[in-house]
């Protein structure tokens, strides 16, 4: 009995001793940011903490593609090295002395090699070498952000272009529908003019920041088209065909525009062939655009009263895409203008293909914005019956 009370004993007084072994590890964190001495931060390598001035490395922390990195460590005072992943064994990029790791604390400590005390450490050769790095750098970063500058501006003149294609509602909006046609037009007027003239002082600002840029000169163009400086529009347009003709990677849709404002000049001015060439090569330039440049055509011929080149260029714009129910309206306003009256009932004699055009125009476009009228003109006509279900034929491009 006294061996097992003995024996109990000792095991209560062995299991009362203190546990040494289960000493806590008290840490801390460190995070900081490593720049390169170009001023760039670098995205690879080690940031590494040593508690014997460098000889053995204790802790180490990746970069992110940042230039970041965080850890954690036991508290102390460590020297801080930085290491590329080609930088031999027992050396280091850089290194920063005395850095202190404090309980529960978060300890802030980057690597600047841009700093002068670096840079002067270096060979002569290396520093001249940097110096050449650094000014490009410096050239990439201003075009990086006169490049976003533009950016910013062509979003505002594109506003600017669909506020100015608005200009009618909002001159309703403006004045109440109640107001007099004059005054609606008058302020329909003032509405464009604002928009065209500040998307015009963009362009003409950024086409001289950046003159080699050809969508800046087609925006400008556009602008001065909005407030009828057609001379000034045809200079600029002619200037994004000449830096396409030179660009390694030429745009379709800023040669399309271009043509195409060019075409719309020509018209305005009368200059059939020149206008009907020039929309041809914006359609060329960029066909998926083509119905689009065509169908424009005709509505500017319509403007001006030339029915035969509206006729014409309703017909490349179907030979480009039969589905669009427009370009058959037009058509058949360019042929109505060459209509008869039949002497003894008083009805309209359409000419060849207007009625067609027209049921073409129903059949795709039913309750359209024209139906109305184009029933009308159907229902004048010598018998002449309304058909929806009329196919047009198919029309080849004549070249």
């Amino acid at each position: 009995m006294k061996r097992n009370i003995s024996l109990w004993l000792g095991l209560l007084a062995f299991a009362m001793l203190p546990a040494f072994a289960q000493v806590a590890v008290i840490t801390g964190k460190i995070h900081g940011h490593v720049t390169s001495p170009t001023g760039t931060p670098y995205s690879i390598g080690t940031v590494n903490l040593s508690a014997d001035g460098g000889h053995t490395l204790k802790y180490t922390f990746p970069l992110n593609a940042a230039g970041n990195y965080t850890g954690e460590a036991q508290v102390g005072t460590y020297t801080l090295l930085f290491r590329l992943p080609d930088t031999a064994p027992g050396q280091m990029v850089d290194q920063v002395e005395s850095v202190h790791i404090l309980a529960g604390q978060d300890t802030l400590q980057d690597v600047d090699m841009s700093r002068k005390e670096f840079i002067d450490s270096l060979p002569e050769e290396t520093r001249k070498q940097l110096e050449e790095v650094k000014k490009k750098n410096a050239d990439a970063m201003k075009t990086n952000q006169l490049i976003k500058n533009l950016n910013a501006d062509i979003m505002i003149v594109l506003q600017d272009f669909k506020d100015a294609g608005a200009a009618k509602q909002a001159a309703i909006t403006a004045l109440g529908a109640s107001a007099s046609h004059a005054d609606l037009l008058a302020k329909e007027e003032e509405i464009k003019t604002a928009k065209y003239s500040e998307a015009e002082a963009l362009m003409l600002k950024d086409t001289t920041l950046k003159p080699d840029a050809s969508v800046l000169w087609a925006q400008l163009g556009q602008s001065q088209m909005g407030l009828k400086k057609y001379d000034d529009a045809e200079g600029s347009f002619k200037k994004v065909l000449e830096l396409e003709a030179v660009s390694k990677k030429p745009s379709p849709a800023n040669q399309g525009a271009a043509n195409a404002g060019l075409g719309e000049i020509y018209a305005r001015a009368g200059k059939v062939p020149e206008a009907q060439a020039a929309y041809d090569a914006a359609a060329k330039a960029d066909p998926t655009k083509g119905s689009f440049y065509f169908t424009n055509e005709s509505v500017i011929w319509s403007q001006i009263g030339n029915g035969d080149a509206q006729n014409a260029a309703a017909d490349e714009a179907i030979a480009a895409d039969p589905t669009k129910s427009m370009a058959y309206y037009l058509k058949g306003q360019a042929l109505i203008q060459k209509a008869t009256v039949d002497s003894a009932s008083g009805k309209m004699i359409l000419p060849p293909g207007c009625a067609e055009a027209y049921q073409k125009y129903l059949q795709l476009d039913p309750t359209g914005p024209y139906a109305g009228d184009v029933k009308g003109i159907l229902d004048q006509a010598t018998n002449m019956k309304i058909d929806t279900n009329y196919k047009a034929p198919k029309q080849g491009k004549n070249k």
